[in-house]
């Protein structure tokens, strides 16, 4: 590996940065502690910020030169709300709250890339750093478009990284087009008549309804879509009924749909209406249908997503990058950034494990989990490759 040797020798104040933001995890729209300590950082190396973009993101400004050229670089800041049940001192100190997906350590190495870009300035042109809230579902990508985000840091290309346990650390991981996929959620009602459980001829059961419509969805996967196609339909919560002798008046569906494009996207949506309203108009019964778009599919660049990949071969050697990698049915706001401009967003392997300190959980260190830790091995990989990004995508003059 060829990282920045200044990052290298600021490993263990990064690491000190990346503990703290672990042990004060903040949900969605709610980092304000973070918030402070990025822009408290960021104004320590004379780094001017902009606050309150998508309610608590923020932007730092680094300019060097006379170029107009501009690039964006992405870092997410929100935990998640669930329980950790590692013991190390740098643990979740709130209950309930956790950075179980990484956001501590994207925080960090975009911070520590910030430290040297502010200090060395071996770029012409200006590099924006965007500290986004909400991406656990709160859709804060989108909240600072909306807020202006582009208008008011206009930007050529941006580019994001997201660790991934399973890749060894300190790998990079890519691929062009379609990486993770739209995130979609539908809450079905199927609205019968109640009756005795001994007369059910009296009633129209909307429990063997709604075994009939979650039957007939899962042939929109396998006859309805072309083979070639890529689409999750998961059922996930079926609710009805209180008594074993009552035939309730209703039964509720809920599940997601994962879909790598939105054509296809719009095929499963309209094919589980029209199956879920013709089942239930046939047994005389009514449906309540409601499907919502969370997050759209994340879709690379390919332009960009190539000049991603030389800087990753540059910076962690060849041999450590799979430009091909495997999408993921996973979901993830910053394909709200990619519709807007060009751009890429990569894996940086996290490892299995190994680097969990004493204390941690009995479970593996997957994402979304109570025994997860971020790896403090990445920081100066991550930073090192901001750095290279930006001073390769802005060379001096």
């Amino acid at each position: 590996m060829k990282l920045v040797e200044p990052i290298i020798a600021f490993q263990s104040a990064l690491q000190e940065i990346r503990r703290d933001l672990h042990a004060h995890p903040e949900l969605s729209y709610e980092e304000v502690r973070t918030a402070d300590a990025v822009a408290a950082r960021l104004a320590e190396w004379g780094i001017p910020v902009v606050r309150g973009l998508g309610v608590t993101g923020l932007v730092g400004i680094i300019r060097n030169g006379t170029s107009d050229r501009a690039i964006g670089l992405r870092a997410d800041m929100d935990a998640l709300p669930m329980q950790e049940v590692n013991t190390f001192p740098h643990a979740s100190r709130h209950p309930g709250k956790m950075h179980a997906c990484g956001h501590d350590g994207h925080t960090a190495m975009l911070l520590g890339a910030a430290w040297h870009l502010a200090r060395q300035r071996n770029f012409d042109g200006t590099v924006y750093l965007v500290f986004q809230p909400a991406e656990e579902g709160g859709a804060g990508a989108r909240a600072m478009i909306e807020d202006g985000l582009f208008e008011r840091f206009p930007m050529e290309a941006i580019y994001g990284m997201h660790n991934w346990p399973g890749y060894a650390a300190g790998t990079m991981n890519v691929c062009t087009g379609p990486m993770m996929a739209s995130s979609n959620e539908f809450h079905v009602t199927v609205r019968g008549k109640g009756a005795h459980a001994a007369q059910p001829h009296k009633g129209i059961d909307p429990v063997m309804i709604a075994v009939q419509i979650a039957q007939a969805w899962q042939t929109i996967i396998t006859r309805n879509k072309s083979p070639l196609d890529t689409a999750v339909l998961s059922i996930t919560q079926i609710h009805a009924g209180s008594a074993t002798n009552v035939i309730p008046d209703t039964a509720q569906l809920v599940g997601t749909v994962r879909t790598f494009t939105t054509p296809v996207l719009d095929l499963v949506e309209q094919r589980m209406r029209t199956l879920a309203e013709g089942i239930a108009a046939a047994f005389e019964a009514e449906v309540d249908f409601h499907f919502k778009r969370n997050y759209p599919p994340l879709v690379n660049h390919e332009k960009e997503t190539a000049f991603a990949v030389d800087v990753m071969k540059a910076v962690v050697g060849e041999q450590n990058v799979d430009a091909n990698a495997e999408p993921t049915m996973g979901a993830e706001d910053f394909a709200f950034f990619l519709q807007e401009k060009p751009g890429c967003y990569i894996f940086i392997g996290n490892g299995d494990g190994d680097h969990r300190a004493g204390g941690h959980g009995l479970g593996p260190c997957v994402l979304h989990n109570g025994s997860y830790d971020f790896n403090d091995n990445l920081l100066p990989v991550g930073a090192s490759f901001w750095v290279r990004l930006v001073e390769t995508a802005l060379p001096l003059r």
